[in-house]
């Protein structure tokens, strides 16, 4: 079990893969390589990692970091020792996601977020404002140009919003919110942003990378 801050009742919670060659952005592989693929892999986890430093600063949070592939010692040596690690375990995305916040809830999380690695656009703001919105809406979900969702915020555990779906195709966020419809939960999208997953929004990822930040 986590243990959270006594202070910090929002928790926010990282999904991301060990940059592994051959084993993350399988997708992208054809044009980066295995390596290359890595190498975005390890880069976008680093991007969002410093939003969420950038975060701390202004609210009270606690973090920790989901991995797949790796172990935590390979974690901690490649992001630090600052931050908590889990292993996201067994299971589809969904199983996962619901272990990971009910594990959350019972340390004493008062509303919870969990967020990729793959969406350059999750800053700061989008992050400070999904916390906010999450005092007084069921169910926060930022909506991913691809049909899925980048982050999803709830004040509970509600394990039917994952279950059913099929993890990676464009009807994620629509099977979403018809589950959340029909259990009658108040719901607030947050902007649609893109993830990185295809070679056609390699671009997306360079127009971050060369903005000032």
């Amino acid at each position: 079990m986590l243990n959270l801050p006594a202070s910090s009742k929002q928790h926010l919670i990282i999904f991301t893969r060990y940059p592994e060659p051959g084993k993350t952005k399988t997708r992208l592989i054809p044009v980066l390589g295995s390596v290359g693929a890595a190498n975005l892999q390890r880069q976008m986890t680093e991007h969002t990692i410093l939003q969420v430093q950038e975060l701390q600063k202004v609210i009270d949070i606690s973090v920790e970091v989901r991995f797949a592939g790796g172990d935590s010692q390979l974690m901690q040596e490649w992001l630090g020792l600052d931050l908590v690690y889990q292993s996201q375990g067994e299971g589809d995305l969904g199983s996962r996601m619901t272990r990971s916040l009910f594990q959350a809830f019972q340390s004493g999380a008062e509303n919870a977020i969990i967020i990729g690695t793959d969406c350059p656009g999750v800053n700061t703001q989008i992050l400070a404002t999904a916390f906010d919105k999450s005092y007084t809406f069921d169910l926060v979900i930022g909506p991913a140009m691809d049909g899925g969702y980048y982050l999803i915020g709830l004040r509970q555990p509600i394990s039917e919003l994952f279950a059913n779906i099929e993890w990676g195709t464009a009807q994620v966020f629509q099977k979403t919110v018809e589950i959340a419809q029909k259990l009658n939960l108040s719901q607030i999208n947050l902007p649609p942003l893109a993830d990185i997953d295809r070679p056609e929004d390699l671009a997306i990822w360079e127009k971050v990378t060369r903005s000032p930040t």
